[in-house]
C-alpha cells in the first residue's frame, strides 16, 4: 500500500480468516486500479457453488464475508478475477 495515498500498489489476495470456518470467513483483497471484479467459490470439482462478488470496483483493499450455512464441510476454493490477474486459494469449512 502506498503510504500517502492509502491504495493499493498490487493486486492481492489474502488468505481467508479463520481458515477452518464454520460458517461464516472473510476474505480480503486488494486492487490497486479500478477494475472489473470476480470472486467466487468453487467446489473440490470445480463447480461454482457461490458468487461473492461480481461488480466494478474502485482501488482499494476489501473485506468479504462468505457464510456457508448451506454447504457441506469440506475443502473449497476460492478465486479472485480482475483483468490479467487471476489467483486461487483454499479454505475449509468444518461443521
Amino acid at each position: 500500500v502506498d503510504e500517502y495515498s492509502g491504495i493499493p500498489t498490487e493486486y492481492v489476495l489474502m488468505q481467508n480468516y479463520p481458515n477452518p470456518f464454520n460458517p461464516i470467513t472473510r476474505i480480503k483483497y486488494s486492487i490497486p486500479s479500478f477494475s472489473k471484479v470476480s470472486l467466487k467459490v468453487f467446489d473440490i470439482l470445480g463447480r461454482e457453488v457461490l458468487k461473492l462478488v461480481d461488480e466494478e470496483k474502485n482501488p482499494g483493499v476489501y473485506i468479504v464475508e462468505f457464510k456457508a450455512n448451506h454447504l457441506a464441510s469440506g475443502v473449497y476454493f476460492y478465486q479472485i478475477r480482475t483483468g490479467n490477474f487471476i489467483l486461487t486459494k483454499k479454505l475449509v469449512l468444518l461443521k
